[in-house]
């Protein structure tokens, strides 16, 4: 008998992923405090290399879910010379389409295979710094968040681009360019203002927010050699891409496509930049159309043909999260047990208060991640993205 089968889409596999998740999140996210406020201030790169491993320690947890526990496989293409040759030996940036609940989980996936997973860093949204677990670990660990007012964000990019490019390890920051998770009603307006200026209108993307990049160009074009334009792909099923899927165990079909671009070929100058990220767009678009429509990145685009492989799954996320859960369940069961025992209905009833609190809490945290709960961003600055040209 296949017991992750049979404890798959159970309340109890979920509530203990949830216990075991938060209770090592929280804990880690109070070392990275304590050493962000003792040993950051006197040694910055011996912090950073502590907080690589406790970052991989609670970031690997969720590569541990989609591949161990919902047994999602991972197929890669890309060119086998810039995988061996470059991939987790380079510092990058990666420009990824925001498409699925999980498409960053995905990616994760590569980053774990890559040895970057506790070095990856990301643009986002300034409410997620104050999530536990996740957000802080992002805060404390370098990622960029941004206020989505240019005035503010132009500084806060000045800033912490100087800061990140000053790491001797190497590291991966992750740039979503269409600004927001796709939507129905974003694509709608994404398209009417692509049509209006005379951009490339994509069939699967948001048209790019072009600010950011040329922006940010400055800071990384010496320190970061390559850019890594990422298409993550999830075929269509009966399951949908979602975070609460992978947590109940069941299986998605996903792809990637990665195209490392040398730093070199990207033109100077903002205008000609903006242009250069639109095209990019415009091959992602293609190339994830032909995914989906055929299963093959390359059958119906001009994407450059190249071998896939499946991710391999590593062995680390899986005694990591072992790890975690002896650690915690087994004090946690001993303790609900003698709580049952005692037959005391105060005990019992602020045990099941704390459970349902804890459940409620990990709602909150998935909630995070659905498509639903993503901003208005594409929608309400559809009007003013003309400065964004």
């Amino acid at each position: 008998m296949d017991i992750r089968k049979v404890l798959n889409g159970t309340k109890v596999t979920y509530l203990a992923y949830a216990i075991v998740f938060l209770v090592s999140g929280l804990l880690i996210n109070c070392v990275q405090f304590a050493l962000y406020y003792t040993l950051n201030v006197v040694n910055k790169r011996l912090f950073r290399k502590v907080n690589y491993y406790l970052n991989y320690s609670l970031f690997s947890q969720t590569v541990f879910v989609l591949q161990y526990w919902a047994g999602v496989k991972v197929m890669l293409h890309a060119k086998k010379s810039d995988y061996e040759n470059y991939f987790g030996k380079e510092s990058v940036l990666l420009i990824m389409n925001h498409t699925y609940e999980i498409d960053w989980l995905i990616g994760w996936v590569l980053c774990d295979n890559c040895n970057v997973l506790g070095n990856c860093k990301t643009f986002a949204k300034k409410s997620i710094q104050y999530v536990p677990t996740l957000g802080v670990a992002w805060k404390l660990g370098g990622s960029i968040f941004l206020e989505r007012v240019w005035n503010k964000d132009k500084k806060i990019f000045e800033s912490k681009l100087k800061e990140l490019t000053s790491y001797e390890d190497v590291f991966w920051l992750l740039l979503a360019a269409e600004g927001t998770r796709f939507t129905e009603e974003k694509h709608e307006a994404s398209k009417a203002f692509a049509k209006e200026h005379g951009l490339p209108e994509l069939q699967h993307h948001l048209t790019p927010r072009t600010k950011g990049f040329t922006t940010a160009l400055p800071y990384i074009r010496d320190k970061i050699p390559a850019i890594y334009s990422i298409h993550v792909g999830v075929r269509q099923s009966e399951v949908k891409p979602s975070f609460l899927n992978v947590l109940l165990g069941k299986k998605i079909t996903s792809g990637l496509y990665v195209e490392r671009i040398p730093m070199s070929d990207v033109p100077e100058g903002e205008e000609a930049q903006a242009t250069w990220l639109h095209n990019l767009y415009k091959r992602k678009d293609d190339a994830l159309h032909s995914y989906l429509e055929t299963g093959d990145w390359f059958k119906i685009s001009n994407a450059e043909k190249c071998e896939g492989f499946y991710l391999p799954r590593r062995l680390f996320p899986l005694l990591n999260f072992l790890f975690w859960a002896a650690a915690i369940l087994g004090p946690f069961c001993y303790f609900l047990v003698n709580v049952l025992i005692s037959g005391n209905i105060l005990y019992i009833g602020t045990t099941v208060a704390v459970l349902v609190a804890i459940g409620m809490f990990f709602d909150k945290i998935v909630g995070q991640t659905k498509i639903s709960k993503s901003s208005s961003y594409g929608v309400r600055n559809s009007s003013s993205a003309s400065k964004n040209k």
